[in-house]
């Protein structure tokens, strides 16, 4: 591409050719500076700059450091959930930028990521902390190859994910409760307990916390007997806001029975009570899930919950429990696992087999159990 400099009156000018648009030449020319030399340099890099698209990064020199804080600020930012963006930036921060940031970016190689996952996998980092690492620097780099157009080649198309050892779940393992031992927590959290309504809700429908914490009295359907999932809480710097659910399939109607249903009747009643009494000092929301005063329990609050039930009560338990639990009782009592699929929300039907294939085995054996005892009595 042809250009130049030149002077009119006190001024240096740059210009360049563009070649021809809709049959004509067309041509740029700018102020360049009071210099020969700061035209040229304005040349130089208008002619970059219309090369590369208007790109605002420098191909030669931009490090992995710099192109990962660009890449966070350009797509992350922009496309991602808040909860997504914390995780990002902290693999970024506190993972990938002490090793890999030193480096320019074109000069990583798939040798350079692969010593970087194995290094973590034999520090001890679980799959599901290293898939995150994986996925960070998958997504990015695919990026700097299109649209950026930073490097001519993705090196983590070549990087395999360490060998795990595929050890199935038991019911150890997804801290399946029994219902003894929920009675027992329902003991100590009884009604008019904060935390009463969201142990029932989960237990009754296998609902994430967020999920459940979420929840808004618009959602709850009592004649239809359904719980519509829509939204869930974040917490966004230290306010609890509302953030969409974890994927497309969680966006799902619940559809519960006579036991919830007249639990959150008669919670409903008993929040109006609770407004009256507390009066100005009431937190008036929609909220489902809140305290005596009205305040919000949040998935915060939940960890507390958790802390009473395994070192008080002595029970193996998570909020995350309720949820396999319910799954677990549905399994075990023959209930259809398509419908299992979507009361969790679940995307695919493989994440519901694999999750609770200890209970799917078992399945099997009692389906090979009824058709030996069907041709048992033919012969």
């Amino acid at each position: 591409m042809q250009g130049g400099v030149r002077k009119r009156g006190s001024t240096w000018y740059y210009y360049f050719d563009l070649g021809k648009i809709d049959g004509k030449r067309k041509k740029i020319e700018r102020k360049g500076g009071n210099t020969k030399k700061e035209a040229e340099a304005a040349l130089r890099k208008a002619l970059r700059e219309y090369e590369n698209c208007g790109s605002i990064v420098n191909e030669s020199s931009i490090s992995t450091s710099d192109y990962l804080d660009y890449w966070y600020k350009e797509y992350v930012l922009i496309n991602c959930k808040y909860n997504t963006q914390l995780n990002y930036k902290r693999i970024i921060a506190n993972h990938i930028k002490p090793i890999l940031g030193i480096y320019k970016l074109k000069s990583l190689t798939p040798a350079t990521l692969q010593e970087f996952l194995n290094k973590k996998y034999i520090n001890g980092f679980s799959k599901n902390t290293l898939s995150g690492f994986y996925g960070v620097l998958s997504g990015a780099l695919r990026m700097a190859v299109y649209p950026y157009k930073l490097i001519k080649e993705n090196p983590m198309q070549y990087v395999t994910m360490p060998k795990y050892n595929q050890i199935k779940k038991d019911k150890d393992d997804l801290k399946v409760i029994t219902l003894e031992q929920f009675n027992k927590i329902i003991n100590r959290f009884p009604q008019g307990s904060s935390f009463y309504i969201p142990l029932q809700i989960a237990f009754n429908t296998g609902m994430r916390a967020s999920e459940v914490c979420g929840l808004t009295w618009d959602c709850i359907d009592f004649k239809k007997k359904t719980i519509k999932v829509e939204k869930i809480i974040i917490k966004k710097e230290r306010e609890w806001v509302f953030g969409t659910p974890k994927t497309k399939s969680s966006n799902r109607s619940i559809l519960i029975g006579k036991t919830l249903v007249n639990i959150l009747k008669h919670h409903k009643k008993h929040k109006i009570k609770n407004k009256l009494q507390y009066g100005k000092y009431y937190t008036d929301s929609n909220f489902v899930c809140t305290k005596e005063n009205g305040q919000l329990v949040s998935t915060d609050s939940l960890k507390y919950l958790s802390r009473v039930v395994n070192y008080e009560l002595g029970i193996t338990f998570n909020f995350h429990s309720l949820r396999h639990t319910h799954a677990t009782m549905l399994l075990e009592s023959g209930a259809n696992i398509k419908d299992i699929q979507h009361r969790l929300g679940h995307s695919q039907l493989s994440t519901t087999m694999d999750t609770y294939s200890h209970i799917t085995d078992k399945l099997k054996q009692d389906s090979v159990d009824k058709f030996e005892s069907i041709i048992s009595t033919i012969k």
